[in-house]
């Protein structure tokens, strides 16, 4: 991919584009891969700044914005907690709001949070002057409707994605041009005990079906293990290079679901230059806004859908927390509730809690008597159907509490089964 001159000769530098933002304003920030570092940079060395706040998803990479040092000029708005977030977000210079991710696009459209402007990284324009949202599309759509300013970086290395995607380059308040690689992040190496768990979810897909993952040793693992079936179809939130793997070993041909049909529809992607290479270009990829593809209705359609999420701790009683750990946010509510519900209301659906009986090597059960104080449930014991660890696969779905304790108590790590058992209602 090249730059055509002839348009980008109105391209300003980063300081020249974020000019535009005055003290005060709201501003969403484009996240993942698609995180638009130079423009970030370039806010952060604005000392004539007060009070500007950073709305925005996961980004990748540091978050300078988030240094003490910006205290009073610059303040980001977590709607979903990544690494370089944790430690800001828990110390107080920060904030998290928790919200599911189908409801996010909804805060901008809605007014609710007003957007004054946004930052976006887009691909090149095509022939006919129209970038794209490239590797991210889910609250970054909603964004650039709302906003009055759109303040972009267009990478020449930005896949050119299709879908919900196209953001006319007459849109653009002001840009500026890199040609900089997107960050990478390669599939995480393997475990005895998630390599069994990868086996155990595997177990439970059938041909035919519709699958949401994240990202992560698990969902990859699963992924690994599909290569054998027939005729799967993808409706999910984001997908990795696991995916892209399998696509071509030909398990995936989205000839079932119900609409979107041939289509793996998703709403960003993370991985290696695998994974982008993939979207770019390909009409066989659907990218649109996470409202859209976490719609619980939307997602129920389709048949057979396996929803794969993760958790920190499930208590006796079938809670799981996702986003922290007692007090100390980790990450976010995200989409897990969308899907699991999503999948629940699909013919033949299994909503899927997949995590590893024990944390801090060995040393503390992930099934717990009850949640650690101050941890957040993301899905309700309402909601809760299958949840695997490595010693096996349970469905808690229209059990009893004494029930479902007996079957947690039976998935746990053999070291801590004992003194759950103290517990057992």
């Amino acid at each position: 991919m090249t730059l055509p001159p002839t348009w980008a000769q109105a391209a300003g530098s980063p300081d020249e584009v974020v000019k535009h933002i005055r003290s005060g304003m709201h501003v969403f920030v484009h996240g993942s891969a698609a995180t638009p570092h130079p423009l970030l940079q370039a806010l952060c060395r604005r000392s004539d700044l007060e009070n500007v706040t950073l709305y925005h998803l996961h980004t990748d990479g540091p978050a300078p914005w988030m240094a003490p040092e910006m205290a009073g000029r610059i303040r980001g708005v977590s709607l979903f907690t990544g690494p370089s977030q944790r430690e800001p977000v828990n110390a107080g210079r920060a904030d998290y709001v928790p919200i599911f991710l189908s409801d996010v696009p909804g805060l901008f459209t809605s007014g609710i949070v007003k957007l004054d402007a946004v930052l976006v990284q887009l691909s090149a324009p095509d022939r006919h002057g129209r970038c794209s949202l490239g590797t991210a599309v889910d609250a970054a759509r909603a964004a650039v409707d709302s906003a009055a300013l759109v303040l972009a970086e267009i990478n020449a290395k930005m896949p050119r994605t299709h879908g919900n995607t196209a953001v006319a380059l007459t849109r653009l308040t002001a840009f500026t041009t890199t040609d900089r690689p997107l960050p990478e992040h390669a599939p995480a190496a393997e475990t005895p005990e998630i390599a069994r768990i990868g086996e155990l979810v595997a177990d439970l897909i059938e041909d035919g079906s519709t699958l949401q993952m994240g990202i992560g040793a698990i969902p990859d693992a699963v992924l690994a293990r599909l290569g054998t079936r027939r005729n799967l179809g993808v409706h999910t939130e984001m997908f990795s290079d696991r995916l892209v793997d399998l696509y071509h070993t030909g398990a995936i041909t989205n000839d079932q679901k119900s609409f979107a049909r041939g289509r793996i529809v998703t709403s960003f992607v993370l991985g290696s230059q695998k994974v982008f290479d993939f979207v770019h270009d390909n009409s066989a990829v659907q990218f649109e806004g996470c409202d859209y593809t976490n719609d619980t209705g939307r997602i129920g359609r389709n048949p057979k859908v396996v929803a794969i999420n993760s958790a920190l701790q499930v208590d006796l009683t079938g809670q799981v927390c996702a986003d922290s750990i007692g007090t100390r946010i980790y990450s976010g509510i995200g989409g897990q509730m969308d899907f699991i519900r999503g999948a629940a209301r699909s013919a033949g659906g299994k909503p899927i809690i997949a995590l590893p009986s024990t944390a801090a090597k060995g040393t503390v059960s992930r099934i717990a008597p009850v949640l650690d104080e101050g941890a957040g449930v993301v899905t309700t014991r309402g909601h809760v159907h299958w949840v695997v660890t490595e010693f096996g696969a349970v469905n808690l779905h229209g059990r009893s509490l004494r029930e479902r304790a007996d079957l947690l108590i039976s998935i746990a790590h053999p070291d801590f089964r004992a003194e759950l058992r103290k517990w057992k209602r």
